[in-house]
């Protein structure tokens, strides 16, 4: 949707970035250890991801593993943002919360961008759909640091059946004991 915007006001909005101190690891839960390793077999922390997770590609959601809970962990929250998008917010890409314990990856294109009926206790993205957000930046506007996040929380949330961001971060208030963080770069010339 985003490559129809003409390159000229994309980088005309370059300047215009919601940045990552924005991101719910560097805001609501700074003070929260990095106890936890998030990992994609698919692209390096802060490497580029590959097309296919975009919405030049497939847009499939990519990859993920993570380890690091220690036993007091009762639930697994995924959320990931758009730290590069000309908003005052970042973007938000996917929200799956209430994942299990036993639970450490995510199979490449097992989230959707077009349902909630997955098995997955998923969120509202930034456009208002339960599922993957695949990236799409405007053409000319530069790098985008999509910000994949797990949290481990000392008890499962009790939310909506498809929370969205602030309705997320309330909820996780004060449950949070640990964070991981990977970081996607994708920009679109």
């Amino acid at each position: 949707m985003l490559e129809k915007i003409p390159s000229a006001v994309g980088e005309a909005l370059s300047g215009l970035k919601a940045g990552v101190a924005k991101t719910a690891c560097h805001a609501a839960f700074a003070d929260v250890p990095a106890s936890l390793t998030l990992t994609s077999p698919a692209f390096a922390d802060g490497g580029d991801m590959p097309a296919r997770f975009t919405a030049d590609g497939a847009g499939l959601s990519p990859p993920l593993a993570w380890s690091g809970l220690t036993p007091e962990t009762a639930s697994v929250v995924l959320l990931v943002e758009d730290a590069g998008s000309p908003t005052p917010q970042p973007l938000v890409h996917l929200i799956v919360w209430n994942l299990p314990t036993d639970r450490t990856e995510l199979q490449e294109g097992e989230v959707s961008g077009h349902s909630a009926d997955e098995g997955l206790p998923l969120g509202r993205n930034s456009f208002l759909h339960a599922g993957w957000l695949p990236p799409d930046p405007p053409s000319g506007h530069g790098r985008h640091d999509y910000v994949f996040q797990i949290y481990s929380l000392t008890q499962p949330l009790d939310l909506s059946e498809t929370p969205g961001r602030g309705a997320l971060l309330k909820a996780m208030e004060g449950h949070v004991l640990g964070k991981g963080v990977l970081t996607g770069v994708y920009a679109r010339a």
